[in-house]
């Protein structure tokens, strides 16, 4: 069974301790934090550690860090030739840390510590230098999940850049919905069923093919009826951008 060590303590840390503490296919033998306290509802004291020096043996080390402190943390790791994966969707594998093997063990999704995710229907992301360790590093991703990918840096780069359009800045879209709809006194939740059906179109269509609304109708009487509702520059400037991308992408 192979054994692991997860860096980190934020939402991508905590999910991945709980989808292997889960999987019955791998042990956690210890999660590392600078702040303990933010693993304690997860993991008993003895299995978390504040040192790097204190860093048990294991096959594979999770960096499970934001992007900015992977170098950093990998260069304070104690030792050297271990299997040490980072989990990030824009930093390259070669970037780094050398003196370990290097790897990524990227899981494709949003995490929020309040939200539970099935890991088993994540899409997990692998990248390594030699054969050997992406076999270890597809056991574990295996054991977790029954998406795996073999994606390299420049692919990952490309689905860190679409995931980005296809979730956070959708998120954002809902966001501006919802300050809408309060400004006028409306529930949020009016638009759930019409978020939900437009997700769900993407399952049997391509997405531009599932595009509907005023702009691809180039239907400019309610454009302007919209900018004329719009009272917010920066909500004018979107909408008018978005119109402008959707009439541009379909002809």
């Amino acid at each position: 069974m192979l054994k692991i060590v997860v860096i980190g303590s934020g939402n991508v840390a905590q999910h991945l301790i709980k989808a292997i503490e889960a999987s019955g296919a791998a042990t956690l033998v210890q999660a590392y934090a600078r702040h303990p306290e933010k693993l304690a509802h997860l993991l008993e004291e003895e299995r978390i550690v504040s040192s790097f020096d204190a860093i048990a043996d294991a096959d594979i080390y999770l960096v499970s860090v934001t992007d900015d402190a992977i170098a950093d943390v990998a260069s304070q790791l104690p030792f050297e030739g271990r299997l040490v994966a980072h989990t990030s969707g824009s930093v390259a594998m070669t970037a780094p840390y050398k003196k370990n093997r290097r790897a990524v063990f990227y899981p494709l999704q949003t995490f929020s510590k309040a939200k539970e995710v099935d890991f088993s229907t994540i899409p997990i992301c692998l990248e390594s230098e030699n054969e050997e360790d992406y076999a270890i590093l597809e056991q574990l991703a295996r054991s977790l999940s029954q998406s795996v990918y073999r994606i390299d840096s420049q692919q990952r780069q490309a689905i860190h850049v679409a995931a980005v359009f296809v979730s956070n800045f959708t998120n954002h879209m809902y966001a501006l919905g919802d300050a809408v709809c309060r400004e006028n006194g409306i529930p949020f939740d009016i638009l759930k069923p019409l978020i939900t059906e437009t997700a769900d179109k993407i399952n049997t269509l391509p997405p531009a093919d599932a595009q509907t609304g005023p702009a691809i109708r180039h239907d400019q009487k309610t454009i302007e009826k919209h900018m004329g509702f719009l009272k917010e520059e920066n909500l004018k400037n979107i909408y008018t951008l978005l119109t402008q991308s959707i009439q541009k992408t379909n002809g």
